[in-house]
């Protein structure tokens, strides 16, 4: 896949549904982070040429970017958002340091050690849309964006487990696939349900910490912060709705259910 092919499918991805509940002048912003987030993904998972090559490439248009001088469309994109909003580099840096991380390390020992690649991979994109909203000085609240950020990474990982063994990966750390029998992670067994459950309570609990971001930031800007919360908890449900069955498809839940909790966050 060529890097315009790759920018082109990341920016035509659809736009997160907690995203429309944003004030109408601040949805260019976050579609244009959120299209540099997927473009970073999609490079380090999908690029057919020298991946380590392509994410230096990448890091250095994003300095280009800071300085006003981007060439690749997507960080032309994302320059005035940058400048207006006087957003830091590092979240911006940590995303591809993570996809560097993916090519060079296949699972992790430990939830400690996957906590930290979470640092770089899902923080970073909860820390710049605070800096769209402002608050990106508040440590607490950057401390409740990072958990739920967090926790919603290891949503991501609990669906994905077949398309991440595909790219040789693995994202349930070792020492918690021991407790549970080291079961094998190609095919439904009870001990693998067992160990999906343990990993859906850690990433339920890191989700918690959406309603102290709503209550923090207050307000419809709350209510639209917490939603992305409230869809990775929807994502808990509908796996054991399936019976933590990742093999027949990917569980999510539907359109209608996320419109739902989209509809009960602006009526509270």
């Amino acid at each position: 896949m060529e890097l315009a092919e790759i920018a082109a499918r990341a920016a035509g991805e659809n736009f997160p549904v907690g995203s429309v509940l944003f004030p109408r002048q601040l949805r260019p912003h976050i579609r244009a982070l959120y299209c540099y987030a997927r473009f970073v993904d999609e490079l380090g998972d999908a690029y057919e040429g020298d991946r380590l090559a392509a994410l230096d490439e990448l890091e250095r248009e994003v300095d280009a970017a800071f300085a006003g001088e981007a060439v690749w469309p997507i960080l032309r994109n994302v320059q005035p958002t940058i400048r207006e909003f006087d957003l830091p580099r590092e979240p911006f840096l940590r995303l591809i340091e993570a996809n560097r991380m993916d090519q060079r390390v296949p699972e992790y020992e430990t939830w400690a050690e996957l906590k930290h690649y979470c640092v770089h991979s899902a923080d970073p994109c909860g820390r710049l849309v605070l800096g769209v909203l402002r608050r990106l000085d508040e440590p607490e609240l950057v401390a409740a964006s990072d958990s739920v950020c967090t926790g919603l990474q290891l949503v991501n990982f609990l669906q994905d487990v077949p398309r991440d063994l595909e790219l040789g990966r693995i994202y349930l750390p070792a020492d918690d696939r021991r407790t549970f029998g080291d079961p094998p992670l190609d095919r439904p067994t009870e001990e693998l349900r067992g160990l999906l459950r343990f990993e859906a309570q850690r990433a339920a609990e890191l989700l918690a910490a959406g309603e102290e971001l709503r209550e923090r930031i207050g307000g419809r800007l709350g209510r639209a912060v917490a939603l992305f919360s409230r869809g990775g908890l929807a994502a808990l449900d509908a796996l054991d709705s399936a019976g933590w069955d990742i093999f027949s498809g990917r569980p999510r839940p539907s359109r209608a259910r996320l419109a739902r909790e989209a509809a009960l966050v602006l009526v509270r």
